[in-house]
This record gives structure tokens, C-alpha cells and sequence, in this order.
């Protein structure tokens, strides 16, 4: 959607000002100062884009543009297959459409560093790597600071549907301190976004990689799953049994992407997870005791195979504790090296 678009979305959403208005009782009347509200806030935070609309274009070879690092957008993460209707798009029309936005570097290795439009520059780069180097990509030169930059940069992408909630969550927690002192509350009130929304964004990016490996893409990954999972592993219990089903979950993923198989969708994904956690089971137990006889411990292991240790207070020494405890770690097949 082009910044003309998003402006007259904006806009079109305004009360209308031909609309004759109710008489007020005096008695009633209140200040006439309007109280914010979702339209009043989208106005304000299209203000930017709607100051550089008119602004005149250049056209430049993506070679010349470095990735500015304070966009969302993951760039190593776009590829043809994420960008071929983009592509496409670009081929019929010769060139981008809407104007990516690009700031000067006198002091940087190349002219210009690209603000927005990542995957403008890239469908670009690709068409003039594989047999159309005449193509340009218009651009909009802005002088813009860093914060600034940012902004404007998390309009344009708060309107995409293809940038995952966990690239919006790690561009939010670095820009929180590096632009607003660390306070979110800062930040949220000069993004015009709630407080509870940026703080979902930001929590998604303490989930750890071995959780979201079970989700078939990070588009998959919603920042309200964030507040169902963390709790969850602060519990080492919990956690445990987490990491046993996101690496069975994450196993079937792979395998269906093997087979051309439909991958498992984030709800299911989420459903999986959480089931795994209350899923009792029946539970097998053994007592732990060295070749002597000795026991001085129990273990148990539940459905998912998670095994759980208690070791009583002994004389043994720690080398025998160890020896008894190697066929027990061997028998069940632990793996090295699983993902954290």
C-alpha cells in the first residue's frame, strides 16, 4: 500500500467536517479540545509520511545503498520465493512504484543509506543480478536523524502483513534504548502505539531458540504467545517438558517440509506446547543404586520422556554417585549439543 493510500486511509477514517453539529446544552458543555482517540493518533503518526509525498524522486542502482540497521526487516531473510510477487510486480511496471526512502552518507562507503523499502531494494538488486540491470530503484532523498529514521520507518512496516512479530520486537528493543533512554513508555507514546502492545513485542524476543524452532516459519510466532510461555520457563519442570515437545514438534516440521507436506500451523503449534505442559501421564519410576546395591535415589520418566532425578543425602563419594548415574543418562538416549 503506498504512503498516499495510507494517508487517505487516515483520513478517510476522519470525522467529516460538513457534519452538522448537535447543539450543546450549555450546562453540558465540555472543553472543546478533541480527546485522542485511534484516528486522532493514525493522523498524527502519518504526519511524516505525509510531509514527504510530494517531495521529488531519483533514481539510483541498489549498489549504491547501504541497509540502514534500524529497520525492522530482516534483509539475509528475504529471498525470490518471500519476494516473487513483488518481483513480478516490479518487472511489469519497470521500476518501483512507490518510492523507497533513502538518506545521505557523506561519510559512509556509499552515497546513500536505504531508511525504508528493504524489500523494494532487494527485488531490485535480484533483477539486475539475473538479467535486468537497466531496472533503477526510485528513491526520495530525506534528511532525517536516527529517531526520526526509525519512525518513519515503523509506519511504513506497521502496514505490512509480511514482517514477523518477532523482527518488529527485536527492532523495538534496540530502538528502546538507543533512542528513548530504555523508558517504553517514551517510546510508545511518540510511536503512537499502547504501552501493553510495544511491551508484548519486546517480551517475544526472550523466547528462546529452541521454541521457536517449532514453529514452521517466525511469521508463525505471534507476540501473544509471549505472555502463555515465559511464565512457563521459569519453571525448570515446565521448561524441560517445552523443550521435549518443541524438539518432537520442530522434528515433524522438518520432516514435512521434506515431504511438501502442509506445515504445523502457530495455533497448533501453541496447542502442542501447552498440552504438554498439563499432560500427566503415567509416570515410570526406578530407584537409583550403585553396582553394590545401594540406593540413594529415584528417577522417573514421564510420556514425554523427560527424566527426573532425587538423589537422598549418602556417604557415597561423587565419583560413585556419577558411575551410577552413566547407564541411567545412557540407556535413555540423552543427546548432546540440543538447541537452548
Amino acid at each position: 500500500m503506498s504512503r498516499r493510500s495510507l494517508i487517505s486511509e487516515a483520513l478517510a477514517s476522519a470525522p467529516s467536517d460538513s457534519a452538522p453539529s448537535p447543539a450543546l446544552d450549555p450546562a453540558t458543555e465540555v472543553s472543546a479540545t478533541p480527546r485522542p482517540n485511534f484516528t486522532n493518533k493514525r493522523l498524527e503518526a502519518f504526519g511524516e509520511a505525509a510531509r514527504i509525498v510530494k517531495r521529488p524522486t531519483i533514481r539510483l542502482k541498489p549498489a549504491e545503498c547501504s541497509i540502514w540497521s534500524g529497520n525492522a526487516r530482516d534483509y539475509s531473510l528475504l529471498d525470490e520465493h518471500r519476494l516473487r510477487s513483488l518481483i513480478d510486480s516490479i518487472l511489469a511496471e519497470g521500476s518501483n512504484r512507490v518510492p523507497t526512502v533513502v538518506r545521505r552518507t557523506p561519510n559512509g562507503e556509499l552515497p546513500y543509506e536505504l531508511v525504508t523499502g528493504t524489500r523494494r531494494h532487494w527485488a531490485i538488486a535480484w533483477l539486475n543480478a539475473n538479467h535486468y540491470p537497466d531496472i533503477d530503484l526510485i528513491a526520495i532523498i530525506e534528511d532525517l536523524d536516527d529517531e526520526a529514521a526509525f519512525r518513519l520507518a515503523d509506519i511504513e512496516n506497521r502496514e505490512r502483513e509480511d514482517i514477523s512479530d518477532l523482527e518488529r520486537g527485536a527492532n523495538y528493543k534496540a530502538a528502546v534504548d538507543r533512542f528513548y533512554g530504555g523508558v517504553q513508555l517514551r517510546m510508545a507514546e511518540r510511536l503512537k502505539i499502547s504501552k501493553s502492545q510495544l511491551s508484548r513485542y519486546i517480551a517475544l524476543t526472550e523466547i528462546p531458540p529452541f521454541l521457536i524452532s517449532a514453529f514452521h516459519s517466525p511469521m508463525d510466532l505471534q507476540a501473544k504467545y509471549a505472555e502463555k510461555l515465559l511464565p512457563l520457563l521459569r519453571d525448570p519442570t515446565a521448561r524441560s517438558k517445552l523443550e521435549a515437545a518443541a524438539d518432537q514438534i520442530a522434528s515433524e516440521q522438518s520432516f514435512r517440509r521434506s515431504g511438501d507436506e502442509q506445515p504445523i500451523g502457530g495455533p497448533d503449534v501453541m496447542a502442542r506446547l501447552l498440552k504438554a505442559i498439563t499432560a500427566k501421564g503415567r509416570v515410570q519410576r526406578a530407584a537409583i543404586a550403585t553396582a553394590e546395591g545401594a540406593a540413594f535415589g529415584q528417577v522417573e520418566k514421564d510420556q514425554q520422556k523427560i527424566l527426573t532425578l532425587s538423589l537422598s543425602p549418602s556417604d557415597l563419594s561423587t565419583d560413585a554417585i556419577l558411575e551410577a548415574l552413566r547407564p541411567i543418562i545412557e540407556q535413555a538416549k540423552i543427546r548432546t549439543g540440543r538447541r537452548r
